[in-house]
């Protein structure tokens, strides 16, 4: 008999049948098909599809110019404003690597990242010249320096060889591409906040991107040609591939330099804007904005936040403002988003509050994420689905990166067994969606016990007087670690430590209630993360509240 396969015979991969995929390939459909619908809303300044495929095509002739080819690394120290937009499809198009850093960083930080992604070209916004100056006098191997001159940023120097505009110029009218020759080489590189240590450099490929872009679509349940406000930097994880899902439904942008409510709230009612992304920090801004600020807004808003897992009070709030909110959950290195909290039909018959409970966990699979999985973490079992048990959160698939640059040994371990180890634990509850409990490093084991400092944490936000809280092990004798809460106030409100401790002793367990209350601002990171392991250190310095 012959066991040859009928469907493998002459019937070969080949131009006609078969093309890489890449996210540029979203830019150049947008351009031809809707070349007049606007793209880019920066100020006074618009941008249509045709001119943005025009002006990245030209940004990757002058790279090319310049000897810029696959492999090297472009970095970008830009606001989001067009350039940062137009950087996502010009650098890849030149077959080199974006790297959108972190403008929030400081100068050791930004110069360890270009030594370490051997940055050849760095373009920077004015905004932060001071920082690329001191940036440049820390490297020996220096890059070419071209600055973005955004005419509706006053201040700053010119710290460049050229601007920007000078340097798209230098590039041929007629070249075009979209098309690429492996849709696993590299489209963009990204750093991790590095809280421990330095960053580490996580690597995306062009099909994870363009599956992502799809997948950020599907979703939100997305139409085409929305209006999205740039609340969410675009420098994280890509805007989280925002940028590519954009030209994939030829949506229009509405630049936002600074995250501010009152500037976020303007653009919401002057372009009518139908959706924006941002970390459960921004929302809490929003929610606690002045009232005035909110009038006139008589339009559909979806919003969709991730960062830091967003307690159920401020979904509530989001969603009594009128505001849909949709949770989603990822990392660094699964591009951004890969599990959402996906609603059920008979939630909408829920309570706003109880709604929102439900909508506070991470969920299931993003439709484009291929499996994810709570398992012991060393047995790689996964854990019962009975939202008690708890175990790491592990992801595989196309949503994953390539790894983490010049760091093998990192990238064998994050891998181990087949899967990638977010570090996240969690649990898994009857009807398949997940819920994070914790980071690994965060758990808090109090006299044998686990206490999850989101669980606290969530239980403080729902205090009216409560801003921000944060809760962290603090070291003890006779329990071995006890919680310590952080706590902001909102403005004008007053609560005493004491009044804080008898409303958690309503809401949970004696074991859980915070014996250490520290007043005053919260440490973060860059991108808005609370540094935990800074206020552990805190923790440990300060005087009990309640007795031992």
């Amino acid at each position: 008999m012959n066991t040859d396969n009928i469907y493998e015979q002459s019937l070969d991969q080949n131009q006609a049948n078969f093309a890489h995929l890449t996210p540029l390939s979203f830019l150049e459909r947008s351009a031809s098909v809707y070349p007049n619908r606007v793209s880019i809303i920066h100020g006074d300044t618009e941008y249509t599809w045709s001119q943005t495929y025009k002006r990245s095509c030209l940004l990757a002739s002058a790279l090319q110019k310049m000897g810029i080819g696959k492999g090297d690394t472009v970095s970008f120290m830009g606001a989001n404003t067009p350039e940062t937009f137009e950087a996502h499809f010009g650098v890849p198009m030149a077959g080199a690597v974006l790297n959108a850093l972190n403008v929030r960083l400081d100068a050791k930080a930004i110069a360890f990242i270009l030594e370490h992604a051997e940055t050849k070209v760095l373009f920077t916004d004015k905004e932060y010249s001071d920082t690329i100056k001191a940036v440049l006098e820390i490297m020996s191997n220096k890059p070419v320096v071209i600055d973005i001159d955004d005419p509706y940023f006053k201040g700053g120097e010119l710290v460049g060889e050229k601007n920007y505009e000078e340097f798209i110029a230098q590039g041929d009218d007629d070249y075009s591409c979209f098309q690429i020759e492996d849709e696993w080489q590299a489209i963009s590189l990204n750093y991790t906040s590095g809280t421990t240590g330095d960053p580490k450099g996580v690597v995306f490929h062009h099909r994870g991107a363009y599956l992502n872009a799809i997948s950020n679509v599907m979703c939100w349940n997305m139409t085409a040609h929305p209006i999205y406000l740039w609340t969410l930097p675009m420098f994280h994880c890509n805007g989280w591939c925002w940028p590519w899902s954009l030209a994939a439904v030829t949506g229009t942008s509405v630049c936002l330099r600074h995250v501010r409510d009152e500037a976020i709230f303007d653009a919401i009612k002057k372009h009518k804007v139908s959706h924006f992304c941002g970390a459960p920090v921004v929302l809490n801004t929003l929610i606690n904005a002045d009232d005035s600020l909110k009038q006139g807004i008589d339009h559909e808003i979806s919003v969709m936040t991730a960062g830091a897992a967003p307690p159920a009070a401020v979904i509530a709030g989001m969603e009594n403002m009128g505001f849909g909110v949709s949770h989603v959950y990822g990392l660094t290195e699964t591009y951004g988003p890969c599990v959402v909290c996906a609603p059920q039909e008979e939630w909408s018959d829920l309570s706003v509050d109880d709604r929102a409970e439900l909508l506070a966990r991470q969920g299931v699979r993003a439709p484009l994420q291929d499996e994810l999985m709570v398992a012991d973490p060393e047995t790689m079992l996964p854990v019962p689905k009975d939202g008690k048990t708890m175990g790491e959160i592990f992801m595989r698939g196309n949503l994953v990166m390539k790894g983490y640059l010049k760091n093998p040994k990192t990238t064998e371990a994050c891998f181990k067994g087949g899967w990638f180890h977010s570090g996240d634990l969690a649990v898994w509850h009857e009807d398949g969606y997940t819920q994070i409990k914790d980071r690994s490093k965060d758990i808090i084991i109090s006299g044998g016990e686990n206490i999850s400092s989101l669980e606290v944490e969530s239980v403080l936000f729902k205090h009216p007087k409560i801003l921000e809280a944060a809760v962290v092990a603090s070291t003890d004798e006779k329990w071995g670690e006890v919680p310590c809460a952080f706590v902001s106030l909102k403005n004008g409100q007053e609560l005493s430590a004491d009044e804080i401790i008898a409303y958690c002793r309503e809401e949970l367990a004696g074991f859980k209630i915070p014996k250490k209350v520290v007043f005053g601002p919260i440490d973060k990171t860059s991108t808005g993360k609370v540094q935990k392991y800074l206020l552990r250190e805190k923790a440990d310095k300060v005087g009990y509240v309640v007795k031992k």
